[in-house]
């Protein structure tokens, strides 16, 4: 091993070493790039960072046992010693009939590259400092001067991403892609008449800066959400209408991720054993990954295994297609590989969903609004309460109450309960405002005979 630049021709090198050494498989999987951050908070510039982070993971097999060792130390020597130790910690691992690199029909041999998959932007590592302070001082200007309890801010961050993942196995696979993102965020503070702060923030990202929404769209947007909880109450216990805002629907559907991916399939810890082909949901709701897809937050041309991405349906009309799986998983259950590896380094890969969402339907979120009676407008979600094996399902909660389809004041201090697989039959009605700020999206939904508990 000669080289020292991180490479696809490197990681083959090291790739040919282990095998030399005695592995049966192996593979390198790569990451490297260029990251700035700019942190600002009442006018003032309280942090200026970049970093180019480079590192290298070697995960080999012999005999079916597994080994994984990872450095951001490329020199000849640590490289060389890196092979060892994996050689060496291989001999010690307990054997595993499921281990082992993707089979080799699996692996991707052509795939777009970043530009069809409209994932690279190089113009995102070109934008000068003092616009993005200038951006920042927008958005916080904006939120000061939307409403006078906006007293206070926790900071708005821009930052941008370049980085590169390669990835190379002793079956023959090497692809490597660039990806490049870059995002604003902002949290404005405001104060009630009681003294008590509320916090509100937003957030635009993208693989491009002409993407981004304007800074002093950001401000408004996190100074609304501040105000809006200004004098929020309880409300009496009752099941009613609840109507999911987008990043909440989001939230919910990250619940579900949890139950369908081959971890929770091969431990038996999920409420969807044995239900594929069956209706689960509302046929009003259709979920999908998909890696393929262009311009998306999470797009790419393959896995964390070399697998082909492939678009993966998950609910169709309500009916559950299946569980996301890595070939691990797939080996463990008797299954077969979608794709769905995620990658990590230093460890073993895990499987994980993509661009993960619900269909855009036909309502519209203010008719949505309009049509309710008595219910509330979900906008924040706290806490972690799910059981995948039961389904049950219980968040605290806090948004405004609906009243004769109008938003009438803010409500805290409740939460919201029920089973997952109940909520996703009571689904009457979907939105047509898919966007997505983050790789697991949803539109506006209408879940009916939602649990409130209040007062």
């Amino acid at each position: 091993m000669e080289s020292t630049e991180l490479d696809l021709n490197l990681a083959e090198k090291i790739v040919k070493r282990a095998i030399e050494g005695g592995a049966d498989e192996a593979e390198v999987s790569y990451g490297q790039g260029y990251e700035t951050n700019v942190r600002l908070r009442k006018g003032q510039v309280e942090l200026l960072s970049e970093a180019q982070p480079k590192a290298l993971s070697l995960r080999l097999y012999r005999d079916k046992r597994a080994a994984v060792v990872y450095t951001s130390d490329l020199s000849q020597e640590a490289l060389e010693k890196l092979v060892e130790q994996a050689l060496d910690l291989a001999t010690v691992a307990d054997p595993d009939p499921a281990g082992g690199l993707p089979d080799p029909a699996d692996l991707a041999r052509s795939f777009p590259d970043e530009s069809s998959l409209q994932i690279f932007d190089p113009a995102v590592g070109d934008i000068p400092t003092e616009i993005k302070v200038e951006m920042l001082r927008r958005s916080e200007d904006t939120a000061f001067g939307y409403d006078k309890r906006i007293n206070n801010s926790e900071g708005a961050s821009f930052s941008t991403r370049l980085r590169e993942v390669g990835l190379v196995n002793s079956l023959g696979f090497a692809g490597s892609y660039r990806v490049s993102s870059c995002g604003m965020s902002m949290n404005a503070l405001a104060e009630g008449e009681d003294g008590k702060k509320q916090i509100g923030g937003w957030y635009s990202r993208s693989h491009g800066f002409k993407s981004l929404i304007k800074p002093e769209e950001l401000g408004k947007i996190a100074a609304q959400r501040a105000v809006g909880k200004i004098g929020g109450r309880k409300v009496a216990t009752r099941k009613v209408p609840v109507i999911f805002e987008p990043l909440m629907a989001a939230e919910l559907l990250d619940t579900l991720e949890s139950a369908v991916v081959g971890s929770a399939y091969e431990r038996r810890a999920t409420f969807l054993l044995g239900r594929e082909g069956q209706q689960i949901g509302s046929n009003l709701v259709t979920v999908v990954d998909d890696p393929t897809r262009p311009g998306l937050p999470s797009t790419r041309p393959f896995d964390g295994e070399g697998v082909t991405a492939r678009r993966n349906p998950i609910l169709t009309q309500g009916v559950f297609e299946g569980f996301l799986f890595n070939t691990y998983t797939a080996r463990k259950t008797g299954r077969h590989s979608t794709g769905s590896a995620t990658g990590s380094s230093g460890s073993l890969p895990g499987v994980g969903s993509t661009n993960f969402y619900i269909e855009a339907g036909t309502s519209d979120p203010a008719e949505m609004i309009a049509g309710v009676q008595d219910g509330l407008y979900l906008t924040e979600m706290i806490g972690h309460g799910f059981n995948t094996v039961t389904g049950d399902f219980s968040r605290g909660a806090s948004g405004f109450w609906i009243e004769g389809g109008k938003l009438t004041y803010p409500v805290a201090e409740i939460s919201i309960a029920g089973n997952l697989g109940e909520m996703l039959t009571n689904v009457s009605q979907v939105g047509n405002d898919l966007v997505f700020l983050f790789g697991t999206a949803s539109p506006t939904l209408r879940i009916d005979n939602v649990m409130v508990s209040g007062l």
